[in-house]
């Protein structure tokens, strides 16, 4: 029961911080999910139901995305794939999430801190295969993208817009890649199902919570989500 209620309140959550914001589903989920799930049924949950709101919410952002970025997140993000899924089968999950909540806490130190980086094709491409990697390996494409676009001082139209277009895009590929080399059981699904009406609801709360915040407390959430990353997958792994 008590995992029951853990993985309800998980869900509506994160669904509600990934329709406000377009990228907060994986970065909320897939840390609390790996303590009630093995690694694959905890990644492939996460990446079943933020492929539904991506789905859901493509039409609703369409006029919002950067065309040439995502191009260049897609056409970047399948170098990173297979990269991605090999970490996932050979590599050890410790060492890897500690080195990327590591780079996390790093980097939001110095968005903090006010440091300011360009966007560049060149950037885009690999920002797009740094994502492509961590969907596969660990089910969180959201922080490289996020901590991207935070630099560029992009709009949050344009980062909720963009990222979900692109989330559609990798989470699909990426759970069929898991699938593939990884395997996948009907509890996964099953379980799938029983998050749907949680994800509705998250969705519907979530588009109420974006009509009201302004870029500075857009921001701000950005910039807490992106440490509560961090020191969550620092600290699993101490």
């Amino acid at each position: 029961m008590d995992s029951i209620v853990l993985f309800s309140i998980i869900i509506l959550v994160a669904a509600t911080l990934q329709t406000s914001t377009g990228f907060g589903f994986s970065i909320m989920a897939t840390p609390f999910l790996l303590l009630i799930f093995e690694p694959r049924e905890a990644i492939q949950i996460n990446l079943i139901a933020s492929l539904v709101i991506s789905c859901a919410l493509i039409a609703k952002v369409r006029n919002d995305i950067e065309i040439g970025i995502l191009k260049r997140f897609i056409s970047g993000s399948l170098a990173g794939l297979p990269v991605g899924i090999t970490i996932f089968l050979i590599m050890d999950m410790t060492l890897l999430k500690l080195s990327i909540s590591i780079l996390i806490l790093l980097l939001t130190m110095l968005l903090i801190l006010n440091f300011r980086i360009n966007q560049t094709s060149k950037r885009d491409f690999s920002i797009g295969a740094f994502s492509g990697a961590l969907t596969t390996s660990i089910g969180m494409p959201g922080p490289p993208i996020l901590l991207y676009f935070s630099g560029t001082n992009a709009s949050k139209e344009k980062l909720r817009g963009t990222t979900l277009a692109f989330y559609l895009f990798i989470y699909l590929i990426s759970l069929l890649v898991q699938i593939m080399f990884a395997g996948t059981t009907v509890e996964i699904w099953q379980t799938s199902a029983m998050a749907l009406p949680l994800v509705v609801s998250g969705l519907i709360l979530g588009q109420l919570i974006f009509k009201h915040i302004n870029q500075q407390i857009f921001r701000f959430i950005t910039y807490l989500l992106l440490v509560f990353t961090g020191f969550y997958l620092l600290l699993q792994q101490l």
